[in-house]
C-alpha cells in the first residue's frame, strides 16, 4: 500500500523506468530510474512520504574487460582471412545509487537510479532535502569523482586534502 501510494507519486515524474521487485529476492521494493534534473524532486516526494536517506554511491560503469584475442579462423590458401568482428563499445556513464526506506507500520525500500556521462559527471545535489547526503555526497565525490552542483561543502572526506585521484573508478591506477 504504501510503495504502491508512492508509485503514483512518481508516475507524475515520468521516470525513465520504475519497476516492482521481489524484497526477498533483490532487499528492495521499488528500482526507479530518473534522469538526474529529476533527483531533488524525487528527494523531496520520498521526504515528504516520511522516508529516510539511508546511502547514496556511485557506481563506474566503465568495463574493465578487455576484448580477448579471437581465434584466427583456418582458412585455404588464397582465401581471404574474415575480417575480426568489432569490438563492443566501452559504456561511458556513471550511476549514482540513491537508497530509501521507510519503516513505519509497513516496510518500504525504495532505489533512485541516476545515470550521468563519465565525462561530465554531475548533478543536482540532493543535501538540502536530506541533511545527511551531505557526507554521502562527499564521499561519493572523493571516490568516484561525481560533482553535487550546489553542495555546501565537498572537500575530500575520507581521502587527503590534496588527493587529485578518484580510487574506485575502474580506471584508477595504483
Amino acid at each position: 500500500m504504501l510503495c504502491d501510494a508512492l508509485k503514483n507519486d512518481f508516475l507524475a515524474l515520468a521516470p525513465l523506468a520504475m519497476v516492482d521487485t521481489d524484497y526477498r529476492a533483490k532487499g528492495y521494493h521499488l528500482d526507479i530510474n530518473l534522469a538526474s534534473s529529476q533527483v531533488v524532486q524525487a528527494a523531496t516526494i520520498m521526504a515528504g512520504r516520511g522516508y529516510t536517506l539511508e546511502a547514496v554511491t556511485g557506481v563506474d560503469w566503465l568495463s574493465s574487460a578487455a576484448p580477448k584475442p579471437a581465434k584466427k579462423p583456418a582458412v585455404a590458401e588464397g582465401e581471404e582471412v574474415p575480417a575480426e568482428p568489432p569490438v563492443a563499445a566501452v559504456e561511458e556513464q556513471m550511476e549514482v545509487v540513491y537508497d530509501y526506506i521507510h519503516t513505519g507500520k509497513e516496510l518500504c525500500r525504495v532505489v533512485v537510479r541516476c545515470r550521468i556521462p563519465r565525462a561530465n559527471p554531475e548533478l543536482p545535489t540532493i543535501s538540502e532535502v536530506f541533511a545527511g547526503a551531505n557526507w554521502h555526497e562527499r564521499e561519493t565525490h572523493d571516490f568516484f569523482g561525481i560533482r553535487f552542483l550546489g553542495h555546501p561543502d565537498l572537500s575530500p572526506l575520507l581521502l587527503p586534502e590534496d588527493a587529485d585521484f578518484h580510487p574506485l573508478l575502474k580506471d584508477f591506477k595504483v
